[in-house]
């Protein structure tokens, strides 16, 4: 099967398996999706949507969350992992979103990937999930997928990212990206994995 035809087939499982995925992570606005991605980082969206309800309670605008300080941030947001550098990105990035764009998260990747915290896939995911702009934002599940499906055989999430580009059409990455997280939860996780449990791999190896 070449690369063309194992899209195909990964795509039509997708949808059949997980025709619309949800957001994993409980947000309201942009910019409680951005906290909620930035908080994300090395923690589980499990753990991220146990914990934001208590912040975005307190604060869910940067009005709001520059309000608290820092330690406060911080108190909340503890199980997160990393808290402090979070905490301190967090305030910063509210700040900054005041001060240079009204309150409001700005639509392009240049503007999000400069704010504190924010790096490209944090970037993507706002992009895609919040303003439904085409991005492929690359985790560690859609990373070792596209590996084990022989999709990608690059070494970091950037060049990962630019190889799933080439093979899916543009219009369907934000659904895509989504459906892949899923599916590499559910059936081809890093762990354990078995291969006459997963339909993907199942097929593709056969």
């Amino acid at each position: 099967m070449n690369k063309r035809a194992k899209a195909q087939f990964i795509k039509k499982t997708l949808e059949e398996l997980f025709p619309e995925p949800a957001i994993p992570l409980q947000h309201s606005s942009p910019y409680t999706l951005l906290i909620a991605v930035l908080l994300s980082a090395q923690c589980t969206d499990a753990r991220v949507n146990l914990v934001t309800p208590s912040l975005f309670a307190l604060a869910d605008t940067p009005q709001k969350m520059v309000l608290l300080s820092i330690d406060q941030i911080q108190e909340i947001i503890k199980t997160c992992g990393l808290s402090r550098q979070k905490a301190k990105a967090i305030y910063e990035l509210s700040k900054l979103l005041i001060d240079k764009f009204n309150g409001n998260v700005p639509q392009s990747f240049d503007e999000l990937e400069n704010l504190p915290g924010v790096g490209h896939k944090t970037a993507s995911v706002v992009m895609s999930q919040a303003f439904h702009h085409p991005a492929f934002p690359v985790d560690t599940h859609i990373h070792r997928l596209a590996k084990r499906w022989g999709l990608s055989s690059g070494k970091n999430v950037k060049q990962t990212e630019m190889d799933l580009k080439k093979i899916f059409r543009k219009k369907d990455w934000n659904h895509l990206h989504l459906q892949m997280i899923y599916y590499g939860r559910t059936f081809c996780t890093a762990k354990q994995h078995k291969i006459e449990l997963c339909p993907i791999c199942k097929k593709l190896s056969e």
